[in-house]
């Protein structure tokens, strides 16, 4: 207890250093707990059911057709359903949203279809109720069902305890709820808020359609205890080769490299943020370890400053052990009152985290600061205050208790050891802030590029949203009216429609192929961007039009069968031009009746992200499908899009009264949701280096500092012997330079190595960026320079009798 009313003692004595240290922890320990919160909750927490680690993913894929993941089909379904030792449980489910509501207060609401064991292969029991049954994943009359969340039984249900059995109206038909979920169920990062039974004809399940639909189907299952995924895997490819022994496209499979990939579910879920959480929490880390550092270094100056207090202290008497001890409790108590507050900085850096986005990472709703956090920061701190107590205490006891008792000075003498220690530590800050500068210089590069690639349509002042309708209405002629009376507001350049927008999150792709084409020896059919549209669509997204001409309402409604496809499309299939005219077809099915002619040739439009490969190829077909399907309407208007979101509402509710628009966004808007993932780690980085600067800043201009005020005597004499001023700046400036020379080059080969490690997650950046390297060089300099500078001026201002007399 002495010890510690000691050493606070000591620490109220020096509030700017106590101060400083408090705000470096603080702010290092805080930085690290809100991206471990992060990484926490979307990397290493569990999935919320029982035996997670038990759920598998499975999907097909088709590599040399341009399709790495296309989920699975219903066929696959009901073929692997039992006929797989290594799973106990396997079902599918497909995300998408519905028309929820009586008519003129429906809503479009977020729904999931699943098969009837989907919820026994995630574990999970209903608060009330049954799960779906055979019968009920079939398609037949009056066999509708429902399954609620508890969100959803509380808030539009009023919490009925006699909720079993009443309907409600998806889609304008009634369905009867079967079941409520438990209250902390959410599946995956699904919004869902209704669980519907995916339902399928006979001729749905059959070995043709086995390779269909699969973008938007989803397969999970769970393994048996002791089954492992290498056993999963062997017997999905076993059962594949199979089945496929008799299909005709049993050939064009193979060339395409199909497989079905058995891969942890969580993992897969969070696999393609993985890289970048990474690489945050190993931004932030050396952050911390800069922040040491710097810790280390004012500790070790403040030591020098009480060496000859130790010394006496020693003399008399105390053991090493007690210097050791009183040095573990001062900082301990230093790093565990830093940690406090990094708590509090920890959970302010996770709100700012979620304003830049971070909940709408896979898994990012889940993120919050909790109470074993809290304790995870404040072991940290105590790790911290023992790290760096260790070169702090070995300080005290190398030092030469004659030598120190002998020095005329209050702080003794230093050792060439302790000099170099202090030096090295100071090489190591500036080679670490080195790194962390250039890593995130070559993510704002990164994110430069990526923000110059253009999208392939004009995004400005284009409002979408999304509009289910159901099987019950015949899409046509609703979209006819709609579009003609969006087309009337005033301000309003142009609208169409299409089954699936640039940027939306959903990017299948399917089997076009121009008939007779046969691809080279070696090469597979392609998989292709495929939509439906209609209107004026083209116009509304500003996809310019390269030959030809657009599709257009009208198209719909003809016999002919006609299409529109992208410059890659007809780059690949006819380098040299000529492409109107041709005939492509969908899938197998080449038969003269249904293929499609081409009448023209847009521009290329990066679908699933900017960051796409060029080449993707997309076909636009006619408005065919008349019912059960989900639309995009796009509007071009010369006002704010977001200002037009009340009125298109309203057109769609004065169209039909029974359905409704939402995922009202505009353009702009989702290419800015897209950079999500690249944004906020950009300009999370560039605040990490500008602390780390600081940091570097502090701790050279501190340890330069002390050097002149230690050596405030022998300048002194020097002067006094006819010594000039600009020498003795000079001496302390080359210290400084050799400082940042020997931490620039240690920095220059870490930041190599964070490159190559960084290219996962970079686009169009080289490993070794010279510009990059350049540009932080010059940073580091200036900065250090202006660190190193004020120190030796101070050299240079000694006044040799005031200095003599001091001492």
């Amino acid at each position: 207890m002495n010890n510690l009313r000691y050493a606070l003692r000591q620490l109220r004595k020096a509030p700017a250093f106590t101060l400083t240290a408090l705000a470096t922890v603080a702010i290092c320990l805080g930085a690290n707990l809100a991206i471990f919160a992060v990484i926490n909750s979307i990397l290493l927490r569990p999935l919320p059911f029982p035996q997670s680690d038990r759920l598998v993913t499975i999907f097909n894929t088709y590599p040399k057709a341009g399709v790495e993941r296309d989920g699975s089909s219903v066929t696959n379904y009901y073929e692997r359903r039992g006929n797989l030792p290594a799973f106990s449980s396997l079902s599918i489910f497909r995300d998408g949203s519905e028309v929820v509501g009586e008519t003129g207060a429906a809503e479009q609401t977020e729904i999931m279809r699943v098969s009837p064991d989907f919820l026994a292969t995630l574990g999970v029991n209903l608060a009330m109720g049954r799960t779906f049954s055979e019968e009920e994943a079939a398609v037949a009359e009056n066999n509708g069902v429902a399954i609620v969340t508890d969100a959803y039984w509380r808030q539009r249900l009023n919490s009925d305890p006699n909720v079993l059995g009443r309907d409600i109206r998806v889609n304008t038909m009634p369905r009867k709820i079967v079941g409520v979920l438990p209250p902390d169920f959410r599946f995956l990062s699904s919004e869902a808020r209704l669980f519907l039974p995916i339902r399928s004809r006979p001729a749905e399940r059959t070995p043709q359609q086995r390779h269909s639909d699969g973008g938007g189907t989803h397969m999970i299952a769970r393994l048996k205890p002791g089954a492992t995924m290498a056993e999963a895997q062997s017997q999905i490819d076993a059962h594949n080769a199979a089945v496929e022994e008799d299909n005709p496209q049993a050939k064009m499979m193979a060339e395409a490299g199909f497989r079905s990939l058995v891969r942890p579910l969580h993992a897969e879920h969070v696999r393609s943020i993985r890289p970048t959480l990474l690489l945050m929490q190993a931004g932030v880390f050396f952050l911390l370890l800069i922040g040491a550092v710097n810790l280390v270094n004012l500790l070790l100056i403040r030591a020098s400053g009480r060496a000859k207090e130790m010394a006496i202290r020693r003399s008399m008497g105390a053991s090493r052990a007690h210097v050791v001890r009183q040095v573990m409790i001062e900082t301990v108590l230093l790093t565990f009152v830093g940690g406090l507050l990094g708590l509090v900085v920890g959970t302010w850096g996770i709100r700012l985290l979620e304003v830049l986005g971070a909940d709408r990472l896979p898994l990012g709703a889940h993120i919050a600061f909790d109470g074993w956090l809290a304790l995870i920061g404040l072991a940290g701190a105590g790790v911290l205050g023992i790290g760096i107590a260790v070169p702090v205490a070995w300080f005290n006891l190398s030092s030469h208790l004659a030598h120190v008792l002998q020095s005329e000075s209050r702080t003794g003498t230093v050792s060439r050891a302790a000099q170099r220690l202090r030096h090295g530590f100071i090489v190591a800050q500036i080679a670490l802030a080195f790194v962390l500068l250039a890593g995130a210089a070559l993510l704002g590069l990164s994110l430069k590029k990526v923000m110059a690639v253009s999208p392939g349509f004009r995004a400005d002042h284009v409002l979408t949203g999304e509009v289910t309708v159901p099987f019950s209405y015949n899409a046509r002629p609703f979209l006819d009216r709609l579009l003609e009376a969006i087309g009337q507001q005033p301000g309003v350049g142009a609208a169409g429609a299409i089954t699936n927008v640039p940027l939306s999150g959903e990017s299948g792709k399917s089997a076009v192929t121009p008939k007779g084409y046969v691809p080279p020896a070696g090469q597979s059919l392609q998989g292709h961007y495929s939509y439906q549209v209609t209107g004026d669509y083209f116009t509304a997204l500003g996809i310019p039009l390269r030959e030809g001409r657009f599709l257009t309402s009208a198209d719909s409604h003809r016999a002919d069968r006609v299409c529109v496809v992208d410059e890659d499309f007809a780059r690949r299939y006819w380098p040299h031009g000529g492409a109107l005219g041709q005939r492509v077809f969908q899938g197998s099915d080449s038969d003269d009746a249904k293929l499609f002619t081409i009448v023209g040739v847009v521009g290329a439009v990066k679908q699933a992200e900017l960051t796409e490969p060029q080449g993707q190829g997309a076909v636009y077909l006619p408005f065919m499908d008349s019912d059960g399907i989900n639309i995009f309407v796009v509007t071009r208007t010369s006002q704010r899009p977001e200002a037009f979101a009340e009125t298109l509402r309203k057109l769609v509710r004065a169209t039909n009264s029974d359905l409704a628009i939402d995922n009202l966004r505009s353009m702009d808007t989702r290419i800015a949701e897209s950079l999500i993932a690249r944004r906020s780690p950009a300009l999370l980085a560039g605040i990490f280096a500008g602390v780390a600067l600081l940091l570097a800043t502090i701790g050279t201009y501190g340890v330069l500092s002390y050097a002149v005020a230690q050596r405030t005597r022998e300048i002194g004499i020097r002067m006094a012997l006819g010594a000039q001023r600009g020498q003795i700046g000079t001496q302390f400036l080359s210290l400084g330079l050799r400082l940042l020379a020997a931490g620039t080059i240690l920095g220059l080969m870490g930041a190599w190595w964070a490159g190559r490690a960084m290219q996962s997650v970079l686009f169009d950046v080289p490993t070794l960026h010279v510009a990059t390297l350049l540009g932080t060089a010059l940073v580091m300099t200036t900065v250090s320079l202006v660190a190193c500078l004020i120190p030796a001026r101070r050299a240079t201002k000694v006044d040799p009798v005031i200095a003599l007399r001091a001492e």
